[in-house]
């Protein structure tokens, strides 16, 4: 008998009015890659929609995507809404979070506070993301990906 290990889910979408899709290509490029099964929602997602895909996918992982720097209001009850839908996932932000030259702990405090697990800046690596959530998912590396580290 052939035991297969489950793909674990991941949701990713640009949250609110922000339109920026090239930070999400690259990170669905990047989790597929690491493979995960990514549900891209695409760009300008409603809380609503986040939560509507995770229950519909039974995600492991919900990853918002922000750059224009209004996430903070975009995310105002976020964990309210998946918390109504029943989602029961691993959550993270990451991008250009807030406008203006902020010290990123503090953008970092006031999203920990809104619910999230893990918080980034846009210049953190996807396979530092990657990494965090195979962590937080208790994810152990295959044989194969074993020997490439190790390599």
């Amino acid at each position: 008998m052939v035991l297969h290990t489950m793909s674990q889910t991941v949701v990713l979408g640009v949250i609110g009015s922000d339109a920026h899709v090239v930070g999400i290509t690259i990170l669905e490029q990047a989790f597929s890659a690491a493979g995960f099964d990514v549900i891209n929602l695409g760009v300008q997602t409603s809380q609503e929609e986040f939560a509507e895909a995770a229950v519909a996918h039974d995600a492991e992982a919900v990853l918002v995507s922000s750059l224009y720097g209004h996430a903070e209001q975009d995310c105002q009850g976020f964990h309210e809404v998946l918390e109504d839908a029943g989602v029961d996932a691993v959550t993270y932000i990451g991008g250009n979070l807030a406008v203006g030259q902020v010290e990123f702990e503090r953008t970092r405090r006031t999203f920990r506070r809104l619910g999230f697990d893990r918080v980034f800046d846009s210049e953190t690596d996807p396979e530092d993301a990657i990494a965090a959530l195979r962590e937080d998912l208790q994810i152990r590396p295959t044989e194969s990906e074993r020997a490439t580290i190790s390599s």
